[in-house]
């Protein structure tokens, strides 16, 4: 299949370089002409995926309109805050699209399939979401994920295109639930790493965790989605293993936190911003707009956009009056 991948980030870089593994006929799209001449001249993105070489035939644009022109499949592997302009052409587009961009469009509160529909409404829409790391991926160490769209047809199709050796892919017709799954888990990694660096073990995380599924739940099944999902894939695995790994982007910038960073340091320090930063602020509205509640995500956006003390989040976390667990 001739695919293009729309995003030269650690996931976009990941999933270019195992279609081609597979045989596809790939280009990767990047806004930033520079940065692609550095991967397509070293093989290689050093900036997100450092030490892991690219395999031989991957072509590279930064013209989207050519990188979009008589291919059958468009990866979106962009930011959530820039989905909604990055596919704005996509209007004629028929193909397939999949969106493996983890967010939800703060003023909408759409997820990300929402916007490519709106975008490209004539366009087969799916996505693809689970415990899969990027740097991982890219090395072809055994995952697997899940792809989802309204129709089997396209989820099938999506499976079919990304299914490899050490890539499973499981399929599913609840999109709204396996995105928000995905979503959700960043904002709650966020908060996994305060306890990292507020020096906490591996009870706590547990605890968060836990704790965390049910509010992530209630949430989604409030926005249509199936319960079940959440302790898929994409729900129970995603947040497990962005929780606990140091490959982790969203655990990393909320660890950083609580070593006692300033919000506006970490902010400043790196060159992605984590997707459950703006998440936390959407997942927050969302919750208070359908009257859900969801006590970690809350405290998680109060640090975040509140300028509230960690320590003091934490403690308003664990004090909370005592319930049963169910």
């Amino acid at each position: 299949m001739k695919v293009t991948v729309a995003g030269a980030g650690a996931w976009g870089t990941a999933l270019a370089a195992l279609l081609r593994g597979a045989g596809h006929s790939v280009t990767l799209w990047g806004h930033t002409p520079a940065h692609l001449a550095e991967i397509e001249q070293a093989q290689e993105n050093k900036r997100y995926l450092a030490g892991v070489k690219l395999p031989p035939g991957i072509e590279f644009t930064p013209d989207f309109k050519r990188a979009c022109s008589e291919v059958e499949c468009i990866v979106i592997a962009v930011p959530s805050r820039a989905i909604r302009e990055v596919t704005r052409t996509l209007n004629d587009f028929t193909g397939l699209l999949v969106s493996v961009t983890k967010g939800i469009e703060y003023e909408s509160g759409a997820t990300m399939s929402t916007i490519l529909a709106e975008n490209a409404p004539n366009a087969r829409i799916g996505a693809l979401s689970g415990p899969t790391l990027a740097f991982e991926v890219a090395r072809n160490i055994p995952a697997a994920i899940v792809a989802a769209s309204d129709t089997v047809e396209v989820a099938e199709a999506i499976q079919n295109l990304f299914h490899s050796r050490t890539f499973r892919v499981y399929t599913s017709t609840d999109l709204p639930g396996v995105e928000l799954g995905g979503a959700l888990k960043n904002v709650i990694a966020i908060g996994a790493g305060v306890c990292d660096g507020l020096g906490f073990g591996d009870n706590s995380k547990a605890a968060l965790i836990t704790r965390a599924i049910v509010e992530i739940r209630r949430l989604g099944v409030a926005c249509s989605a199936n319960a079940d999902t959440f302790s898929g894939l994409s729900g129970l695995g995603d947040l497990t293993v962005t929780c606990f790994s140091k490959l982790s982007r969203n655990r990393a910038f909320g660890e950083r936190l609580g070593h006692g960073e300033s919000l506006d340091t970490v902010l400043n320090s790196t060159e992605s911003i984590a997707e459950g930063y703006p998440t936390a602020r959407s997942a927050f509205h969302l919750a208070h707009k359908l009257q859900v509640s969801t006590p970690i995500i809350d405290e998680v956006y109060a640090m975040l956009f509140e300028s509230k003390d960690i320590a003091m989040a934490v403690r308003d976390l664990t004090c909370r009056d005592s319930k049963s667990e169910t």
